[in-house]
């Protein structure tokens, strides 16, 4: 770490936890042991799942709210959000007695849109990205004097994350290693600078692992470039860190004190919200699940103790139905076989037959006698069960083909 420091002081992030404990708890600390199995060195889970709002977001933005004058307070507050940011500013201006305005995409999940009515913002619903409603937020402080609240870039929400950091000290004193999601960066941005001052003054070192969904990785290419650049985001279920450009300041920060930063694929996420529901028995989003997916991909070396944020449990009902069947088929737990069968009475019950006999579970079957390339005497299946594996699959598959079928896996 270099001399000058980029960043909040380790005293503005102590100020800052004063500030931020009037209302964020302290989250647990859980170890999980089928990590630590796959890492190869204990492995600890920061549940910030569990916070208070649902994401590690009321830090942040209680602290910025905290250190605004008593005029600013007057003129009240405006952000943009599509989901956590919404609430950690919705929370925090009705516990300061500040009127909040929340700009939000159309198309927000309503569980996401009620808890930010709920928390007593006003809610403007604008457009269907979220730059959208950030182009309104900002129109809209420039016409009222309303204070703009940044989802990251800024340094009061800086320090306020930060104090995150010095909880898993707390915590976990010997910790080696701290796996981070990573959106537009205010998150690690914090919390790397409280562990990394916190571990000089201690005369030893912590590593520091950011984590992106690959479709949404816009910090790789701008440390590579030397600058924050902009990338064009693809479809990622990890919309909580879907942003196209990293925070000028968060950027600033990370280049000088997080030692690596990592992608996750979709299938690699899905996974780890799965892992995390059966063997944690805990709800997160998948934006909170890349650390948990880094370790699961093999991107975080076992260089000890570890720590993995899970930095939100915010997740929309529907979507965790379709993510958790997601997380399913890239476990090789779903198997969807396609199957040519002669046209007469009793295949279809053979094939149920033999499935059941290698104890797969039938979802679903799709039966049609006019596929491409089918004989005028043949008809077509596509039949998904559920399997238990890798090796089950392979039993399934093994036991259709010594019957005599040719099934073809998609």
């Amino acid at each position: 770490m270099t001399e000058t420091i980029v960043g909040p002081t380790l005293a503005d992030i102590e100020a800052a936890r004063v500030v931020v404990s009037r209302v964020a708890q302290v989250t647990p600390m859980e170890s999980s042991r089928y990590l630590e199995e796959v890492l190869g060195a204990p492995v600890f889970l920061k549940c910030e799942n569990l916070q208070r709002t649902g994401s590690y977001k009321i830090r942040g933005a209680y602290n910025r709210l905290s250190q605004l004058t008593a005029e600013e307070r007057a003129h009240g507050v405006v952000a943009a959000s599509a989901g956590n940011h919404a609430q950690g500013v919705a929370f925090a201006a009705r516990e300061l007695g500040i009127a909040a305005t929340i700009f939000m995409p159309v198309g927000v999940a309503l569980p996401k849109l009620q808890a930010t009515r709920d928390y007593g913002a006003q809610v403007v619903l604008r457009g269907h990205t979220v730059t959208e409603p950030l182009l309104a937020a900002a129109a809209y402080a420039e016409e009222t004097g309303a204070i703009l609240i940044p989802p990251f870039d800024h340094p009061d929400v800086v320090a306020g994350q930060g104090t995150l950091g010095l909880e898993i000290l707390d915590q976990v004193p010997g910790v080696q290693t701290v796996v981070i999601p990573i959106g537009g960066g205010g998150l690690i941005a914090g919390v790397a600078s409280a562990l990394k001052q916190r571990a000089a003054r201690e005369g030893r070192s912590i590593r520091v692992i950011g984590v992106q969904a690959a479709n949404a990785a816009a910090y790789p290419p701008s440390l590579e470039a030397g600058e924050a650049v902009e990338i064009t985001i693809l479809p990622t279920i990890a919309d909580g860190i879907a942003v196209g450009k990293p925070g000028l300041l968060n950027f600033d920060i990370i280049k000088d004190v997080v030692d690596e930063i990592v992608t996750v694929s979709e299938d690699d996420t899905a996974r780890a919200l799965l892992v995390l529901l059966e063997r944690a028995k805990l709800v997160v989003e998948p934006a909170g699940a890349v650390s948990v997916a880094a370790i699961l991909a093999g991107k975080v070396p076992s260089d000890g103790t570890t720590v993995a944020i899970l930095s939100g449990g915010n997740i929309d009902p529907l979507l965790m139905q379709r993510v958790i069947s997601h997380g399913l088929a890239a476990s090789d737990r779903y198997l969807t076989l396609r199957i040519m069968l002669p046209d007469r009475p009793g295949q279809l019950a053979r094939i149920a037959e033999l499935l059941a006999e290698a104890q797969a579970n039938v979802i679903e079957v799709l039966h049609t006698r006019h596929g491409a390339g089918l004989q005028l005497t043949e008809v077509e299946i596509d039949i998904s069960v559920e399997t238990r594996g890798p090796d089950h699959r392979q039993q399934v598959v093994d036991v259709l083909r010594a019957a005599g079928y040719d099934p073809q896996l998609d």
